[in-house]
């Protein structure tokens, strides 16, 4: 393999090894930490970060308010709490060795106060702030008015495109680096544009050379481009190293961080990791958010896909084919095709007697337990999105609504990644209820050597075996 050689990223000279954000109490500053000792760039994640009590204990994030707007207030302290405590936590691990990144979605809920926040209470702790799920614009503004790097997530160079004309192109002096995430290999939620298949993926290759095409307009041919998704051994990417067309380029590891002594999920997660099959991480898109987001099959997504499946359209009036009388919850009445309402009383038949109505004219079905959970997590909502197809949240006034209606066939993601997030090491049922992201080679856990008979390294294990090959 290649000699992996220190790269110029962040004003600093660190090792090509990016530790890739994952959410909700999973890239925290122990690992993050870890990670930049070892001579890499760590990351915190800063979307609802965990802190402790005075006995270390994590303080369970639980809302009080009585309105969404109230329990969004709530979020948001809870979130810059966490954030500085990662921050801090990332800061003494590292010993001013490598970087220390925070991450942030930035359609999460008040992403913007919530970075600053984060920023203002750990000044000096953070070198760096990536930034994905959407588009960025105000990434470098905040960068700068902190004095620090940033570096965008982006799925293709039409993308930068976009955000360096429209602001990055003031302030390019603190963009250290473009994180290329490969919409059909990162895990996650994953940037496909409406003219790209979820079922039909590029190859990396050429969409990063496009990428770095537009980034030489701009006059950009030495800051580094991240890689992320996919990357498991550095020499199946020798060609990309040292490579002139490419340029300076730093690899991100997502999913294999997951599975360190560091690590903080679960350990029945961790297991779950070493058992996956090729073909195991499932590319959706049931996520609040509206994107595609990459996780691991299991009976969570798969209520998800057959309730979607049990799905048919309505009129409110007799129009067309729709001539067939339904009544919704035995009171609202509106109008099926005799097929849909063949299939409508099948499944009622079955145990799933609640309609309830999507945002796009159709009606799913439900048991009535089920359909009491949906109730009940839309009725908590604490706004952690900008937006929330789900909920129907906006943090936008007066009405705080996107305008729609809140959609059934969605999740709420704040409650299922906090439980994954927090479960018991033996609480194997977790992994099954719950929402596990995940990149899509994951897989590679299970028929890796380097993992064989159990084996879980450190941090420090993990990175000196990718610098040094199989």
């Amino acid at each position: 393999m290649k000699t992996i050689n220190a790269i110029r990223m962040g004003g600093v000279d660190v090792l090509p090894l990016v530790e890739g954000g994952k959410g909700v109490s999973v890239s925290t500053g122990i690992c993050s930490g870890h990670w930049a000792a070892a001579g890499g760039a760590g990351t915190i994640s800063v979307v609802n970060a965990d802190s402790y009590d005075e006995h270390g204990r994590v303080i369970p994030q639980l809302y009080k308010g009585r309105t969404r707007r109230d329990r969004h207030e709530e979020m948001v302290e809870y979130a810059i709490a966490g954030g500085i405590t990662q921050a801090q936590q990332a800061h003494e691990l590292a010993g001013g060795r490598g970087r220390i990144h925070a991450n942030i979605l930035w359609e999460m809920g008040a992403a913007e106060r919530v970075i600053t926040g984060v920023l203002e209470g750990a000044k000096g702790l953070i070198h760096g702030l990536t930034c994905g799920a959407g588009m960025p614009y105000r990434l470098s503004d905040i960068a700068a008015r902190f004095g620090i790097h940033y570096y965008p997530i982006v799925s293709s160079g039409r993308a930068f495109n976009a955000l360096w004309k429209r602001a990055y192109h003031k302030t390019a002096e603190l963009l250290g680096g473009v994180v290329y995430e490969d919409p059909w290999l990162a895990g996650g939620h994953n940037g496909l544009s409406n003219s790209e298949s979820p079922d039909r993926p590029e190859p990396p290759l050429p969409r990063v050379l496009e990428l770095r095409r537009t980034m030489r307009l701009f006059g950009l041919d030495q800051v580094p481009i991240i890689m992320a998704g996919g990357v498991w051994w550095l020499e199946e990417w020798e060609d990309w190293i040292d490579n002139p067309d490419l340029g300076p380029i730093a690899f991100q590891f997502g999913t294999r961080p997951l599975l360190t002594r560091e690590s903080p999920i679960p350990e029945a997660w961790k297991q779950r990791l070493l058992q996956l099959k090729e073909g195991d991480v499932f590319l959706n898109k049931f996520s609040p958010t509206g994107f595609y987001s990459s996780a691991v099959k299991n009976e969570f997504l798969n209520d998800l896909r057959r309730r979607s499946e049990r799905q048919v359209a309505f009129s409110p009036e007799r129009v067309g084919d729709h001539t067939a009388e339904y009544l919704i919850s035995g009171r609202r009445q509106v109008f099926l095709t005799p097929h849909d309402l063949d299939r409508a009383r099948a499944w009622e038949r079955d145990g799933f007697t609640e309609a309830l109505r999507t945002p796009d004219g159709t009606l799913v079905f439900e048991t009535r337990a089920a359909a009491a959970e949906i109730n009940a997590d839309q009725t908590a909502c604490m706004g952690c999105l900008s937006e929330c197809r789900f909920s129907s949240w906006s943090q936008k006034g007066p009405t705080y609504s996107n305008g729609h209606k809140a959609d059934p066939r969605s999740f709420c993601i704040q409650k299922t990644l906090q439980a994954i997030g927090h479960a018991a090491d033996d609480d194997v049922e977790a992994t099954e209820r719950n929402l596990l992201f995940s990149g899509h080679n994951a897989y590679r856990f299970g028929s890796d050597p380097f993992y064989s008979n159990g084996f879980v390294p450190t941090v420090k294990q993990l990175v000196a075996r990718i610098l040094t090959g199989r």
